[in-house]
């Protein structure tokens, strides 16, 4: 399944999604051109719903392919407007759109970026992502912002019946300070992590993400925190200060241990204990410049993990880690093979 954009003669924009045979990489159906509407009066509104302009967006997470539903989510160009967060639903064997969902649907802006990274799905069919900089509603109703604009926010999105619809959310309490400067949580990508045990017994099922203000934002996925405008305690946890030069990228997770790679800092590795991040274990010898490096793991079970890096340099270069202490680099591209 691929997005492609493209213009024609009259400098009309399409985006159209396709579903390519991976034998041949025909079209198996006809590819489907991408239109959507929402109601709302934000930006690109025509007074009763806003519409999707092909022109405005890129597909630039990746997609995620979960119950039979492609779906997409759009980043602007860069910040220009007028643009506003979309998420949409096709199904996978006809290419027919199951839901359309906009998260700013009377504001502004909140863009799906990730670095390109995909869309985070649970067991059940949750969906996960971390909206860029936009409008968000201080003023909530049952906790949730009262004109649905959830701009600079970890989402946790439902698709019961494949209907696309917010379950819960998170955002900081200077939420809006942070999109005025583009400090945003969009920048990064989020991971699912698997079921843990804490220090009372219980199954914790958690998410994490973090974005250009360094803080890592580890989040109980039945109870996210929501917005609170003096504090984050409502967050499960929020470890500040262990990685640097924000986050264009998104972590990986191994044996227990979370593995972060940001900008201008040292790939690092944090072990958990009773469902809780700790100080760093390892880190590597080098720092890796923007966007830093979204690490990806290889291993013969949970044994010979080895952390997989590349670096943005020129030329670029691959490195290889031991999983266990990431001082010691097995390999990487600019040694004699």
């Amino acid at each position: 399944f691929v997005v492609a954009m493209s213009k024609d003669g009259g400098g009309n924009y399409f985006q159209r999604l396709h579903a390519l045979d991976l034998a041949t990489l025909a079209d198996v159906v006809p590819p489907v051109t991408i239109t959507a509407t929402y109601p709302g009066s934000g930006d690109n509104s025509d007074g009763t719903n806003v519409v999707f302009d092909p022109a405005q967006y890129k597909e630039r997470p990746g997609l995620l392919l979960l119950g039979g539903v492609v779906y997409t989510a759009w980043a602007s160009h860069c910040d220009i407007r007028p643009y506003t967060g979309w998420i949409m639903g096709y199904d996978e064997h006809t290419l027919a759109q199951t839901s359309v969902l906009n998260i700013t649907p009377n504001g502004n802006e909140a863009a799906v970026w990730m670095s390109g990274d995909g869309l985070a799905a649970d067991a059940v069919s949750n969906i996960y992502f971390l909206a860029g900089n936009g409008t968000f509603d201080t003023t909530l109703t049952n906790g949730f912002p009262i004109h649905g604009d959830y701009g600079n926010a970890f989402m946790k999105l439902s698709t019961t019946s494949h209907v696309l619809a917010v379950a819960d959310y998170f955002t900081m309490s200077n939420t809006v300070s942070e999109s005025a400067i583009d400090t945003d949580l969009g920048s990064g990508g989020a991971l699912v992590l698997p079921d843990m045990i804490d220090a009372q017994a219980n199954t914790r099922q958690l998410a994490v993400g973090a974005g250009k203000d360094s803080i890592i934002y580890l989040v109980d996925r039945s109870n996210m925190g929501k917005f609170n405008p003096t504090n984050d305690t409502a967050i499960y946890q929020q470890v500040s200060g262990a990685i640097s030069g924000g986050a264009w990228s998104m972590p990986a997770y191994f044996n227990g241990t979370l593995y972060y790679g940001t900008v201008s800092d040292h790939l690092k590795a944090f072990p958990f204990v009773n469902a809780r991040l700790t100080s760093m274990s390892s880190q590597t010898a080098g720092t890796f410049a923007y966007p830093g490096t979204t690490p990806s793991i290889s291993a013969n079970g949970n044994s010979n993990g080895i952390v997989w890096a590349a670096e943005n340099n020129s030329p670029a270069v691959l490195h290889a880690y031991d999983a266990t202490n990431l001082a010691k680099e097995d390999y990487n591209s600019s040694m004699v093979s």
